[in-house]
């Protein structure tokens, strides 16, 4: 049974060679503010679903390691939460998994909203930028949503931001307006990308599409189906926890925990009937069985752990330790 990234979706074709003459490999870090299309970035390049994605802000909690290989090059893509400024001890752990994250990288790839002129948050981010000894290039993300006529003006904007004010040096940093949808400015950004990297081997097998644990792929599944199907306070009160894999002959039975702080979260979730815990438990069992490339059996419970965003041990328990 196929396991894990590499099962998820379509296969990818492995590239001629991965240790060519000029061939080129290393780490990337995507950053910028929460909800400026990170994950789907991430997606569009790999080729794959590899991380999820919701209208929601600060969907991404982790920091996954998503593995693009080309003939000519691999990147390790490493999409991170959102830099926010943070309300509780999760947004602080969250923040600071993507501080650290950019002094690990050959190059960082601050993706921003490029249908929004840029913003006090892009300036902070471009602030803390200035400070690595890394390339950087910039992705304008969202052009599929920017009027006629007003490309330029938002362009000008951000190419004000690493201009450089009182005192401080212009910033060698390329603009690649791109459309994470559907791909729109991607293969130049790739290219631009790929350009940036040092010399060396692949780190990963050809078809590899990503590093991420499989308990805590699932889990991320079934969490992308809470953001999807519930509103208002929920998403961000919630955490999932995967207790047990089994195999059982061609099936595979998942058991897992979903994590809220109040009571009321927990009926909003299970609803009236417990249909809203049905047709969350429906749409992650079929993301599930393209992991195991065969049927699923899932369990789902809601557990009711007040301030668990708050809380050290919670935090640790559930995974979110800052790494």
């Amino acid at each position: 049974m196929a396991r894990g990234c590499q099962a998820w979706g379509m296969e990818i074709p492995a590239p001629p060679s991965t240790d060519p003459a000029g061939f080129r490999s290393g780490f990337v870090a995507l950053v910028g503010r929460p909800n400026v299309g990170k994950s789907t970035l991430v997606n569009q390049l790999v080729g794959q679903k590899v991380a999820i994605t919701s209208p929601v802000a600060q969907t991404t909690r982790h920091r996954l390691r998503a593995v693009l290989t080309t003939a000519e090059a691999q990147l390790v893509l490493l999409d991170t939460p959102g830099i926010h400024k943070p309300h509780h001890l999760l947004g602080q752990r969250l923040v600071q998994s993507a501080r650290s994250a950019i002094g690990d990288v050959d190059v960082v790839l601050l993706l921003v909203d490029g249908s929004q002129p840029a913003g006090r948050g892009d300036a902070f981010i471009v602030q803390l930028l200035r400070q690595v000894r890394v390339p950087v290039r910039i992705a304008l993300n969202k052009q599929d949503r920017i009027a006629a006529g007003q490309a330029e003006e938002l362009l000008a904007s951000y190419q004000a931001l690493i201009d450089g004010g009182e005192g401080e040096p212009a910033l060698d940093w390329p603009l690649h307006p791109i459309c994470a949808l559907d791909g729109a400015g991607s293969p130049a950004l790739l290219d631009s990308l790929i350009a940036a990297l040092p010399p060396g081997p692949a780190l990963y097998p050809a078809d590899t599409v990503c590093d991420q644990p499989e308990q805590l792929l699932l889990a991320e599944l079934i969490r992308e189906q809470v953001l999807h199907q519930t509103r208002e306070e929920v998403p961000h009160a919630v955490a999932v926890r995967v207790e047990r894999i089994v195999e059982d002959g061609p099936r595979t039975a998942v058991l897992a925990t979903v994590v809220v702080e109040r009571a009321s979260q927990k009926a909003i979730l299970i609803g009236k009937g417990g249909a809203m815990l049905r047709e969350i438990g429906r749409e992650a069992r079929l993301q599930m069985q393209k992991v195991f490339d065969g049927p699923v059996y899932l369990e789902l419970f809601v557990k009711v752990i007040p301030h668990w965003r708050r809380q050290p041990a919670r935090l640790a328990e559930l995974g979110y330790d800052g790494a």
